[in-house]
């Protein structure tokens, strides 16, 4: 018995158990300075909220935490403004019934589950939301690079 308990422990020595990816986690990319953490277990999701620049509305983009991945799963854009589009191929274009629409379907993986986002003033105001919360990243860190990653507890 004593050598079976002493395999394991090498077993967990060789073999380290990950941290499942369960935080979106804001922080300034400068300094490391944490902005925001938000809880989001696995199949649960979030949205990176913004008014337009010009137009004035607000454009979505939502993810998806998919076995601990970041995944970009659709975005609601209501109008076809200055920088907004439908890439053919990359998820699908429908109406929202209201004249702008959805992209849906994008499905795409963020590659190391981070990216980084420079947060609008004033009234572009990017925001994270994750359920009925909301944290103003553009409050916190206007016009600074700010990394949006998701994380584990052991990254913490």
């Amino acid at each position: 018995m004593m050598l079976a308990m002493r395999g394991g422990l090498l077993a967990l020595l060789f073999f380290p158990v990950t941290a499942a990816a369960e935080d979106l986690v804001a922080t300034r990319a400068d300094d490391g300075t944490e902005i925001a953490r938000l809880h989001v277990p696995e199949g649960t999701g979030w949205c990176v909220l913004w008014h337009h620049s010009v137009e004035g509305f607000e454009v979505s983009d939502c993810y998806e935490n998919r076995d601990g991945r970041m995944v970009l799963v659709q975005s609601h854009l209501p109008d076809f403004a200055a920088g907004l589009g439908h890439i053919p191929g990359r998820g699908e274009q429908v109406s929202d019934g209201a004249g702008g629409y959805f992209i849906l379907n994008i499905d795409e993986p963020v590659p190391g589950n981070a990216y980084i986002l420079r947060p609008g003033l004033g009234h572009v105001d990017h925001r994270l939301q994750v359920g009925n919360r909301a944290v103003s990243l553009s409050a916190a860190a206007p016009r600074e690079r700010v990394q949006i990653a998701l994380t584990g507890d052991a990254d913490k």
